[in-house]
């Protein structure tokens, strides 16, 4: 077994693996979802353009860390530079981080700040299920042919520490970088790390 499959499945505390871009990038699912003006989105609108996922769960420490200004700032250069950025929540009814309603989900993306195209209410889990997210939050750059060419972790910092973002090395970042560049994605895999997604049947 190659060594990244033996610590994986050690489980070891804290390990944050990134796995340099060998094998080749795959196809993004397709998905439909209301967003928070109650429009159907869909990952075929954004045919030809970068699109980044994020999955949010306001509650959780991990994404309140990133929401000090780090995932804001994230979100607006990436806009500028022609992204699309569609925050998820996933979170099921009466789980954490969920928002009954758009006006809901926008009240909380106002205070905080935030910067997104849109945000996606997927209380469901159906594009969380068809992206297989595990956490908030867990991140996704999809290239302008519509492949995935990263997935994971915001960074290799796998902390709720506000102060770790002055080191930590940024993936998406990285990836968004090399996209705009035409450069292959130097890290396509990093293992996510935060809350986990709050499933309706978790």
């Amino acid at each position: 077994m190659p060594i990244t499959r033996r610590l994986v499945a050690a489980g070891l505390p804290g390990l944050m693996l990134a796995i340099p871009s060998l094998a080749q990038a795959r196809p993004a699912p397709a998905f439909t979802a209301v967003d928070i003006d109650g429009k159907t989105r869909s990952l075929a609108e954004f045919k030809g353009k970068v699109v980044v996922l994020e999955w949010v769960n306001e509650g959780c420490p991990y994404v309140r860390k990133h929401y000090s200004g780090n995932m804001q700032g994230l979100q607006q250069a990436a806009r500028a530079d022609g992204v699309v950025w569609l925050s998820v929540a996933s979170s099921a009814p009466g789980k954490q981080g969920y928002f009954p309603d758009g006006a809901v989900a926008r009240a909380w993306m106002d205070a905080k700040g935030a910067k997104p195209t849109t945000l996606l209410l997927d209380p469901q889990g159906v594009v969380a299920t068809a992206y297989k997210a595990k956490t908030t939050p867990h991140m996704f750059v999809i290239d302008r042919e519509g492949q995935v060419v990263y997935e994971g972790a915001i960074d290799d910092t796998p902390s709720a520490r506000v102060e770790d973002l002055k080191t930590a090395r940024n993936y998406v970042a990285a990836a968004l970088n090399d996209v705009k560049a035409g450069r292959k994605v130097a890290v396509a895999y990093s293992q996510p790390y935060g809350c986990s997604v709050k499933y309706k049947d978790a």
